[in-house]
């Protein structure tokens, strides 16, 4: 895992002392090493975060004619298979390092070695008898890419920070990439939070030369339009995906520093640490977050998961107090508005890891996306089914078997505004955002505290539209599940659970995640499933769970999905009082100075959520959502860049 950057500018070269400023701004994603190299209208930087090849992997890193160079961020999981693959059509290799291998892989096969990858990573390639810098993305997303133009040069750095460190660039807020953090929690790329920095897509590259810019996709999700009744031999399949989660676990575990695990005590991140301590060598090291709150606290399991496989465990707890003094510094990193506070403790617990000597964990993020496990999938499911029977009250009752886990479910029989909105048709069921409205109405609360004129900007850049223009052809012709999937996986996933709260929380630590169940492989195998063995009735899951039911103990192999959360704005009040940063962050002049939000509306929220009357997840993500895009304009806008980094 590294940070990497570069300058495309063939009227102005780059010079070093601008290569160095941008990799010296991504120093916490690579603390090992620094590298710089240019050479006429082309210079790339690099940040080592050393874990293959600790000492040939060095970059940027030159091919052996020294045609081609790279800096590469991440991680290529199959770089054992590729370079024997290689070696078996005369190419030779100077190093043990999986950044050699691409490198190779270019020259034999051209940009069609992206397909051959499994792995995560951003890459940045110079070909020089070309002339030609190739830009380009993992499938899912997992490490970030972002580029700008100033004037005829090209930059592109793994953060915006980065690019922030040339005066050139311009620091402001971009009103479409607001507009769908505050719907959909992340900005849709790849539009960013700020005006003028691009972020690569998932899945995407971008060709620079003479003949100017070209973005294309190389990877996508699919789904096929079978009959979702075909019959199926679902121990076979189980099977199936037993032996290919177990590969790819094998395959994540691939490192030369120890790996260890994040264990939350829900199914997914129990599954992988199960394959660890009993289908591979590599000694299990778990590490967990647990909440003074019982309602977001899953101690109870992880403690049973410990027991269950013997194994080393560290857990940290974390308080409303930790909540709010790891905030500034989450934003820092995100660098998009945060709507939830969830990404602070994810800070914490990296910072952990990284304390007890590792760089490495393995986490569950993607199976809920990969294998239907949702709330919000369930959501979707309901009102489809009450949908085909109108004015049924029976049917509109299903709803209160949602939210479990919640103390104060909105799903309960006592609550008719969620009854009505499950049973509310006026968004068809083709629409692109259909399974989403529950999570875009009430994010979008906070789009009610801006000022008139940037309601008014708001307003130009619909979330809904945003995603409208941004589906496949072949979308229409899914089964429901996979178009909710789908949306779900480019939208929360790719911009916010694999983005602010998973890279860049674990890299401000310098630690590296890793996903196995993005695996492409499992990706593809889990997209060709019946619907039925993703979600039966209300349960989630079922094909993975049938996989591994003989090895979990059945309160973990059995138990329904509690996502992760964190208490929000109760965070950032003491006595019924605003923390005083948070006080000074909201205060009128403060407001006024952004010029983004109302202040008295901001006065009137804030008021509420201080006297504990802010229970629902409108209010709650309205007030982080502002309080977060304060910050943001003040450590990016206004450049004041917290102090905050761990000693």
């Amino acid at each position: 895992m590294c940070g990497i950057a570069g300058l495309f500018s063939p009227r102005q070269p780059p010079r070093r002392e601008e290569l160095a400023a941008m990799a010296r701004a991504l120093h916490h994603r690579g603390p090992d090493g620094q590298g710089v190299w240019h050479d006429g209208p082309i210079g790339l930087a690099h940040a080592r975060l050393a874990i293959i090849d600790l000492d040939g992997g060095a970059q940027p890193m030159a091919s052996a004619d020294g045609r081609v160079q790279l800096v590469f961020n991440g991680e290529i999981f199959n770089y054992i298979e590729l370079r024997a693959e290689l070696r078996a059509l005369g190419r030779h290799f100077r190093t043990d390092s999986d950044t050699e291998v691409l490198l190779q892989a270019y020259q034999a096969w051209g940009d069609g070695f992206l397909s051959r990858l499994n792995g995560q990573f951003a890459i940045g390639l110079w070909d020089a008898e070309r002339q030609r810098l190739l830009l380009a993305r993992d499938g899912v997303g997992i490490r970030p890419l972002f580029w700008t133009r100033m004037g005829e040069r090209l930059a592109f750095a793994s953060e915006a920070k980065a690019l922030f460190a040339l005066p050139a660039v311009p620091r402001a807020l971009d009103p479409a990439g607001l507009a769908a953090s505050l719907g959909w929690w992340a900005p849709l790329a790849p539009r960013t939070a700020f005006d003028g920095i691009h972020c690569l897509p998932p899945g995407h590259r971008l060709v620079v030369d003479a003949a100017g810019e070209h973005l294309s996709r190389w990877w996508d999700w699919d789904f096929p339009d079978s009959d979702p009744f075909a019959p199926v031999d679902e121990d076979a399949l189980a099977d199936q995906l037993h032996a290919l989660l177990v590969d790819a676990v094998r395959l994540q575990l691939r490192a030369d520093v120890p790996v260890g695990a994040y264990l939350s005590g829900g199914l997914d991140s129990s599954i992988l640490t199960t394959i660890i301590r009993r289908h591979t060598d590599t000694p299990l090291r778990c590490f967990s977050l647990t909440f003074d709150e019982a309602e977001y606290d899953e101690s109870a399991h992880q403690r049973l998961m410990v027991r269950h496989l013997d194994t080393r465990h560290s857990a940290i707890g974390c308080g409303r107090a930790d909540i709010a003094a790891a905030f500034a510094r989450s934003v820092w990193h995100a660098e998009t508005p945060l709507v939830r506070t969830a990404p602070a403790p994810m800070l914490r617990l990296a910072d952990s890891v990284r304390a007890a000597g590792y760089k490495v964990v393995l986490t569950g993020e993607g199976a809920d996306e990969v294998f239907g496990g949702y709330d919000l999938f369930k959501e979707a499911k309901i009102r489809r089914f009450v949908a085909r029977l109108p004015g049924s009250a029976r049917r509109a009752r299903a709803v209160e078997r949602l939210y479990p886990w919640m103390a104060r479910s909105p799903g309960g029989a006592h609550n008719v505004l969620a009854q009505r909105f499950f049973t509310d048709s006026r968004v068809p069921d083709g629409d692109p955002g259909f399974a989403h409205q529950t999570r875009l109405a009430s994010t979008r609360r906070a789009w009610a505290f801006f000022t008139p004129e940037w309601q008014h900007r708001l307003a130009a850049h619909e979330p809904a539209a945003q995603w409208r223009a941004r589906v496949p052809e072949a979308f229409a012709h899914w089964q429901p599940l996979a178009r909710d999937q789908y949306t779900e996986a480019h939208t929360l996933m790719s911009g916010y659970l694999l983005a602010a709260q998973g890279d860049r929380m674990a890299m401000a630590a310098s630690i590296e995640g890793r996903y196995p169940f993005l695996d492409p492989r499992v990706i593809a195998f889990a997209a060709a499933l019946p619907p039925r063995l993703k979600m039966r009735g209300l349960r989630e899951k079922l094909l993975l769970r049938q996989a591994f039911a003989r090895e979990l103990p059945p309160a973990i192999g059995q138990r329904t999905k509690q996502p992760y959360r964190s208490p929000d704005s109760a965070s950032f009040f003491e006595d019924g009082q605003p923390l005083p940063w948070v006080r000074e962050l909201l205060s009128e002049g403060s407001l006024r100075e952004a010029g983004l939000f109302d202040a008295p509306a901001v006065a009137r929220l804030s008021a509420k959520c201080a006297a504990g009357r802010a229970i629902g997840f409108a209010d709650n993500m309205a007030f982080v959502g502002v309080l977060s895009t304060q910050l943001l304009h003040r450590q990016f806008v206004r450049a004041e860049a917290p102090a905050m980094e761990p000693s």
